[in-house]
């Protein structure tokens, strides 16, 4: 682990300072005024700080700590597959929250009143798992209010992703992108991977129980939750509502010139009347009808969550339920993960850019395609538990490394800039309608199959992980610029 910090360490200083270059440029999302340069690197630091925190955040209401919690109260196949699919139904809000994010004021507005109230709402579990201590709730009433306070919190969160993620897009350098975008989910991972296993192991040995022990790291992770969003404060705030006058007046790009005052970006909001910034709904259908790259992106990325999510959640299960390994144990697997995840971020980022998103994708999923058949090899034997079990999962994390932040590259460099939190909603709600219904679908197989259900979903989870890549083999020039307006 000493080599940790000096992985991480250097490229924070090299990456922050390129962003200060003569020649870097940026798109001026909220209105055509200049943006300093100081202004973009504390943005960028302070959106590395949300990330981290979030992190921790994530740590707490995440599917290993939350998975462990549910195995405690004996909770069915059938509530696992939900666990899972409730966050990817949350997708479906998506449109929904960008078309209402476009026409708000401010990114950072918009973001407090959707994500704050969202993670303040696990309060209501944290109490819930009090009352259950005392008596006054059972088991099967204290999964009922997860799964309640799990759809309520993803179904705000889902009406914030696209708004934050266009914000942080524009921030961004397009010719940094894969190295920034790398570097902070490294950074972001190195967090999990730290305070996972340390979470595990303060729930495992809590005098009052697990139970009890994960109701004190849901709350230590709601306040680092609140924690992420005041970094969100020192980022330079975006008017969504400029952001499109703006593009549907003038170029796409333009350079960073001298300084400005980043409250600028808001203050002149009251100029703009409602017919400049009305983007009729013919338009946007037209417009999506036109990209073709962005309609074989959705058929891919629909396929692959569909894919991947019929199985996907029930490998923490296998763990805890089926070879009745400890929570400690379980949550060290998945450090390795996130370990072989971090380091991997940064070797996909450089490539990234370089080679494009598309081959990255194609080759990183062709290797996650036979991870579910990997898992039917797995057993409870020393050799299974103290070296494949290990290798596969750090076999997981370099490779889901590119995976993920190609998917998230590649659907930026693919939407247009005018509406573009619309054109990540429709992806984001795409996505999730197909991966909940594989989670729905792989734990009614896993639960009604026999003893052989599990081995049939990962089994045919593999097939159709492969079958999946077939768009991004098919087009040749997926992620051309050619068609961005």
């Amino acid at each position: 682990m000493d080599f940790v910090p000096a992985e991480i360490g250097t490229p924070i200083t090299v990456e922050i300072a390129e962003i200060a270059a003569p020649s870097t440029t940026l798109v001026p999302t909220s209105t055509p005024n200049r943006i300093s340069k100081d202004a973009i690197r504390t943005s960028l630091r302070a959106s590395t700080g949300d990330a981290i925190f979030a992190a921790l955040f994530s740590i707490a209401t995440g599917a290993v700590l939350l998975g462990n919690f549910l195995v405690e109260l004996d909770a069915s196949p059938v509530v696992f597959g939900l666990v899972s699919s409730i966050p990817m139904l949350a997708h479906l809000f998506q449109p929904v929250g960008a078309y209402l994010s476009e026409r708000s004021t401010s990114r950072f507005q918009y973001s407090l009143r959707t994500h704050g109230v969202a993670r303040l709402l696990w309060l209501i579990l944290v109490i819930g798992i009090a009352s259950f201590s005392w008596g006054w709730l059972d088991s099967n009433q204290l999964a009922i209010l997860s799964l309640s306070i799990l759809l309520c919190t993803h179904f705000l969160g889902g009406l914030a992703i696209a708004s934050c993620l266009s914000w942080i897009a524009m921030l961004v350098p397009r010719q940094l992108r894969g190295r920034y975008f790398g570097l902070r989910n490294s950074l972001a991972n190195l967090t999990e991977l730290v305070g996972l296993p340390l979470a595990g192991l303060a729930i495992s040995h809590w005098y009052g129980g697990s139970i009890q022990g994960y109701g004190v790291i849901l709350l230590v992770g709601i306040f680092f939750g609140i924690v992420s969003l005041g970094c969100q404060y020192f980022q330079v705030d975006m008017n969504p509502q400029l952001q499109n006058t703006y593009y549907a007046s003038s170029s796409q790009t333009s350079k960073i010139q001298a300084d400005s005052s980043p409250n600028q970006l808001s203050e002149t909001s009251g100029a703009i009347s409602f017919p400049q910034i009305l983007t009729t709904d013919n338009d946007l259908i037209s417009s999506i009808q036109k990209n073709s790259n962005y309609l074989v992106f959705l058929l891919y990325f629909g396929c692959w969550t569909f894919a991947v999510n019929l199985s996907a959640p029930f490998f923490n299960l296998y763990l805890l339920d089926t070879l009745n390994l400890d929570v400690s144990w379980v949550t060290f697997y998945n450090s390795l993960r996130a370990g072989a995840h971090m380091l991997m971020l940064i070797v996909w980022g450089k490539l990234s850019d370089k080679i494009g998103n598309r081959w990255i994708l194609i080759s990183t999923g062709t290797l996650i395609a036979v991870i579910p058949w990997l898992w039917l090899r797995i057993g409870s034997s020393p050799l299974d538990l103290w070296l494949w079990l290990p290798l596969l999962h750090i076999f997981i994390g370099a490779n889901w490394g590119g995976v993920d932040l190609c998917n998230n590259n590649l659907q930026i460099e693919i939407a247009p800039l005018k509406n573009q939190s619309i054109y990540f909603a429709i992806a984001a709600a795409i996505a999730g309608v197909s991966g909940a219904l594989g989670a729905t679908l792989g734990g009614f197989i896993a639960q009604f199959a026999g003893s052989f259900g599990i081995a049939e979903v990962f089994i045919v989870s593999g097939i159709l992980r492969l079958a999946s890549l077939i768009p991004l083999i098919i087009k040749k020039d997926l992620g051309s610029k050619s068609e961005i307006i």
